[in-house]
């Protein structure tokens, strides 16, 4: 199983963590632990985009990291932000309704748009 996480500064500040291969519970905890770590080194306010372009399965555990990066970003007074999921990572969003409150942006640029209030 391929399974990586590619860490980059975004524009204005935000970073960008992409996740390629499959979001499972044997690969969520690298998750946590990045994002824990990528939350720490923005600072006050951290604003993150997680790129699901390259997850090709998620399953619950890997929500739940999602959900926990979401509360500990906004915390702290920042926020995190989805782009560009694959169709069938985006229908688990959409089954259990998550999209409503956490949208999925088309793209890396639209999403730090939207956190970045542009």
């Amino acid at each position: 199983m391929v399974f990586d996480l590619i860490v980059a500064p975004g524009r204005g500040g935000v970073g960008v963590v992409s996740v390629i291969g499959e979001l499972d519970i044997s690969t969520a905890p690298k998750l946590r632990q990045q994002l824990i770590q990528a939350i720490a080194d923005l600072g006050p306010s951290p604003k993150i985009v997680l790129d699901l372009a390259g997850t090709d399965y998620l399953d619950s555990t890997g929500l739940g990291v999602i959900l926990g990066g979401v509360k500990r970003t906004r915390l702290q007074g920042g926020d995190l932000a989805l782009s560009r999921a694959e169709p069938q990572v985006r229908r688990d969003f959409e089954i259990t309704r998550l999209i409503e409150v956490l949208p999925i942006h088309e793209s890396i640029d639209a999403a730090i748009d939207a956190l970045l209030g542009e």
